[in-house]
């Protein structure tokens, strides 16, 4: 079992690497192994809808994107933590995932799913939501905890004070480890789910 951790805060040691990490000694004790990319520091453009994805099987611009590529394909799960930002996820962030999910023509069905955010204290439902979205139009299952998946602090750090927030990660990381060992189980079982041919309709004819 491998499991790709996102950190999208520009701040390598806040409050959402705080989460992750304690995501992450769970999933050491669970014999899951992790790989964490720092993508909240770096300069990542949004999509421009070229679809040159579509005929090159990775996205124009050859940056962090497509370097996390082959290792979002190779995962069980995927971990995508964030800061809150006027009740949204960082722009750095929604730029990498909408182009890492649009431009990788594999498919994400069962990879099991987990959104991770920390804030001083408003707008952690809103932006929970925001991220979940990429997982659920790919097929892939949201894995849960005891409550929604969130920290609190302000100040870089301040969340390791949160002691329901942490165990909230802990509970995460453990219903997700569970989840993917049960997936997997089921694959070998039954393989995936039957897909239909994409049946797609517009609003306006």
């Amino acid at each position: 079992m491998k499991v790709l951790m996102i950190n999208g805060s520009p701040k390598a040691g806040g409050n959402t690497a705080a989460a992750l990490g304690e995501m992450e000694k769970i999933f050491a004790q669970e014999g899951v192994e992790t790989e964490l990319i720092h993508v909240g520091n770096q300069v990542i453009r949004g999509c421009i809808g070229c679809g040159q994805c579509a005929e090159k099987g990775r996205c124009v611009f050859d940056d962090a994107v497509n370097q996390a590529a082959p290792k979002f394909e190779a995962c069980d799960g995927l971990v995508v933590g964030s800061p809150v930002y006027y009740a949204s996820a960082n722009a750095t962030l929604v730029a990498f995932l909408t182009r890492l999910f649009y431009s990788t023509p594999f498919d994400k069905r069962m990879k099991v799913g987990a959104a991770v955010v920390a804030a001083r204290r408003g707008g952690l439902s809103a932006t929970f939501d925001e991220l979940n979205k990429f997982f659920t139009i790919s097929g892939m299952p949201v894995a849960s905890s005891q409550y929604w998946n969130s920290v609190h602090g302000r100040l870089p750090g301040e969340a390791v004070g949160d002691a329901e927030g942490l165990q909230t990660m802990r509970t995460l990381a453990r219903n997700m480890t569970f989840l993917m060992k049960s997936i997997q189980l089921g694959k070998d079982a039954y393989g995936l789910p039957e897909r239909e041919p994409a049946q797609r309709t517009n609003f306006i004819r």
